[in-house]
């Protein structure tokens, strides 16, 4: 099993969670986050300069069950974030050593269903 956390644009999420569950790719969790990978910049506002340097995003976290799954959700979530630009974010993998459902106590591939 495998957890992916994706660091997105937010008005990203929408086109990737539909291609998620188009692919039955389904169950994350998403946050609102703030950082930044590169220096900040200057803005304007109202005649003042200042420096922008943590940036609204969207945290998706979701875990999968095998690499056909990872695979695609990586594919889907490259695919709908990209834009080209600086900002277009990350994809981060980890290995997932237990699940356990709390309602259930399904475990593992069982509670991700």
């Amino acid at each position: 099993m495998k957890k992916i956390d994706a660091i997105i644009r937010p008005f990203k999420l929408e086109a990737i969670k539909t291609a998620l569950v188009e692919e039955n790719i389904v169950g994350m969790t998403v946050s609102d986050v703030l950082g930044y990978g590169q220096q900040g910049h200057n803005e304007q506002y109202k005649g003042s300069s200042f420096v922008v340097d943590l940036v609204s995003k969207i945290k998706i976290e979701l875990v999968v069950s095998n690499e056909d799954y990872l695979n695609k959700a990586i594919e889907i979530i490259k695919k709908h974030s990209q834009t080209g630009k600086n900002g277009d974010g990350k994809i981060f993998v980890y290995d997932v050593e237990k699940v356990v459902r709390i309602r259930t106590n399904e475990k593992n591939e069982e509670a991700l269903k």
